[in-house]
């Protein structure tokens, strides 16, 4: 199963991710395409910029396309589309949301960590939070667009961790009644 974590910044995902990691040890980890171009050298902008954020969804949409059947993913293509949007909005995003779209239907589940209220992970002012509010408006808005299974978690990292655990052992899980 194919398992991406999508949401904006500072919500937990990483974190959410590296726990299940542990407690799904045989499932391919796949970190955020951000990092992971930083470890091949590349230095991004601050905050990265819309030509950046599309590299980044490229980079998510390979590691999808080349991935192992068991994979966990810290971002999808969708998430970093959301944020070119967000800092550019006088850029054509339909192309690169039609050129995504492949790549996000070989996610078997979606598991969106969205903003709580109260905020679970707080934003410091220097972290962007006017950003960080627009992409999940943006994020909220386009899942909408796909037909894959799609979770939405809340609560704490125990609890987290059981709503997904539930949704992968159960795979038949009514995601619609379990949303709303």
């Amino acid at each position: 199963m194919r398992v991406a974590l999508i949401g904006t910044h500072r919500v937990g995902k990483t974190s959410l991710l590296e726990a299940l990691a542990e407690q799904y040890p045989t499932y391919e980890y796949y970190q955020e395409p951000y990092f992971e171009l930083q470890e091949r050298g590349y230095a991004f902008s601050s905050p990265p910029t819309f030509d950046e954020f599309i590299m980044q969804a490229d980079f998510a949409r390979k590691q999808i396309e080349n991935s192992h059947p068991n994979a966990f993913f810290d971002r999808s293509p969708l998430d970093l589309l959301a944020y070119a949007a967000a800092v550019d909005e006088g850029e054509s995003i339909p192309d690169e949301f039609e050129t995504m779209r492949h790549a996000m239907t070989q996610i078997d589940l979606i598991v969106f960590v969205s903003i709580e209220k109260p905020d679970r992970v707080p934003c410091l002012v220097s972290e962007m939070p006017e950003l960080r509010e627009k992409v999940h408006k943006i994020l909220s808005n386009w899942i909408l667009e796909y037909s894959t299974k799609t979770l939405f978690v809340q609560g704490s990292m125990p609890e987290r961790l059981h709503q997904i655990s539930e949704a992968m052992t159960l795979g038949n899980i009514d995601f619609a009644a379990q949303n709303r």
